[in-house]
Formats: structure tokens, C-alpha cells, sequence
């Protein structure tokens, strides 16, 4: 598995999934660059990441200039990872206000990362986007409505995104990583408001696997399912990865 010459972008690449993501992406070779909301986020991974090379962003999703500023360098690969889980509550005890501020971080921002890179990459006649999306894109989960819509809207981006510049040669995958132990995972756990609120830590996957999972995505090997909305419990797509099956 090797992205030997390629640039990678990892928006929300400080922790979690997107910091293992950009781990696993400059070991297979790319030139990997972040971002993250705070600089103290970006000083943390990378004493994490320690000799690999990855560069770090100061840039929120949700600022358009910044974002458009660091897009402008041109990147081969596009992993769409930022996002939040709030507000978490039933539909009469949220605002509005809050619910349009995770659509906008979890969808707008995502399109317009796309939007930018898109450009880019249809001139260079070819890049990967990957949108890390969720089984709640699918199955709407109690307390999660914005989520459970902005996941969903992600996964109509990647299928008409798909559809718009395949033959241009962008391969574009949704892929929904299942319970990883994260930060996000912390405040479910302490909302306690639905079944996966419930699920005990030690049974959380390590973001080692999605992270291996969205590097193989990246690679020719995977072009056969491009535009596919995918999950990581599928059995081909782990074995395809180097994952070993669910017991």
C-alpha cells in the first residue's frame, strides 16, 4: 500500500480517527497535511506523531477563507473527517441555532472542502475524497437528529459527487467507521440518552482500524467500489484492507 508522491489533507486531524488517519497515510508514503481548530490541538499531535512528518493547520471548517486559502495548494487526497456529534438531545430540547451550527460543520463545510478540492483535481485529472461517514447517515439514532441529518446529507454528497466527475477520474467513498474509542465516544458515553450512549469502552474499536481502512481507500486497489457509501464491518472491505474479520 503505497501513496509515495501523493498530498493528503485530513480536516479534524488532531486526534481520534483523523490523527491515526494521518499516521497511516504518511506511512504509506503521502505528503500529509492537517487541520485543527486550536494551535495547542496541533502541538499535541504532532509531539504525537513524533518523527512522522506531518504539517498542521490552524483553520476551523467552518471559515471559508481559511479553508479555501489552504486548498488552494492543490492536494491529491481529500479526507473529510471534522465533525460533531451536538447537540445532543431530543428534537424539543435542542435549539435551532445549535442544529444549524453541526449541519454546517458536518455538511456545508465538507461540501465546500469538496467544492475546493474538486477543482484542483479535475484539472490534475484525477484525486480521492473520503467521507467519513456513519451508520447514523442511514438509522436515526434518539438525541441525534442534526448528526443523524448531516451524515446523511454527506452521503448523498458522496454519490452525486460520484456522479458528477467519475468519469473525470475522482474517486470519492463514504465510509462509516464504526465505534471507535474517541472523544466523540466520551460524550455519547456521558449523554446516556440511547443505546450506543450505553456500550462500555473496553468493547470500542481502536481508531488504528478505520484509519488503515481510509489509506487502503486511497490506493488504486479500491476503485472498484468508488461512490459506494461503505462500512468498516463489511467482510470484503476488511479482508481487501488487511483488516482480520469480526468475530
Amino acid at each position: 500500500m503505497t501513496l509515495t508522491g501523493t498530498s493528503a489533507l485530513v480536516t479534524g486531524g488532531s486526534r481520534g480517527i483523523g490523527l491515526a488517519t494521518v499516521r497511516a497515510l504518511a506511512k504509506a508514503g503521502a505528503r500529509v497535511h492537517f487541520t485543527a481548530r486550536r494551535a495547542a490541538s496541533i502541538a499535541a499531535a504532532q509531539r504525537e506523531l513524533g518523527d512522522i512528518p506531518a504539517t498542521g493547520h490552524h483553520a476551523d471548517m467552518t471559515d471559508r477563507f481559511a479553508m479555501a486559502t489552504l486548498l488552494e495548494q492543490g492536494f491529491d487526497i481529500l479526507i473529510n473527517n471534522a465533525a460533531v456529534i451536538g447537540p445532543i438531545g431530543r428534537i424539543l430540547d435542542i435549539s435551532a441555532e445549535d442544529w444549524a451550527t453541526s449541519i454546517d460543520i458536518n455538511l456545508s463545510a465538507a461540501f465546500h472542502a469538496t467544492q475546493r478540492a474538486l477543482g484542483h483535481m479535475v484539472a490534475k485529472g484525477g484525486g480521492t475524497i473520503v467521507n467519513i461517514s456513519s451508520g447514523a447517515a442511514h438509522r436515526p439514532q434518539e438525541g441525534w437528529s442534526a448528526y443523524c441529518a448531516g451524515k446523511a446529507g454527506l452521503a448523498m454528497l458522496t454519490r452525486s459527487v460520484h456522479m458528477e466527475y467519475g468519469d473525470k477520474g475522482i474517486r470519492v467513498f463514504g465510509f462509516a467507521p464504526g465505534v471507535v474509542d474517541t472523544d466523540m465516544q466520551a460524550t455519547i458515553r456521558a449523554s446516556g440518552i440511547n443505546p450506543v450512549s450505553k456500550l462500555p469502552r473496553e468493547s470500542l474499536a481502536s481508531a488504528e482500524d478505520p484509519a488503515r481502512v481510509i489509506a487502503w481507500l486511497c490506493t488504486p486497489a479500491a476503485d472498484r467500489l468508488a461512490g459506494q457509501d461503505l462500512d468498516i464491518r463489511a467482510p470484503d472491505l476488511r479482508a481487501a484492507a488487511g483488516l482480520p474479520p469480526i468475530d
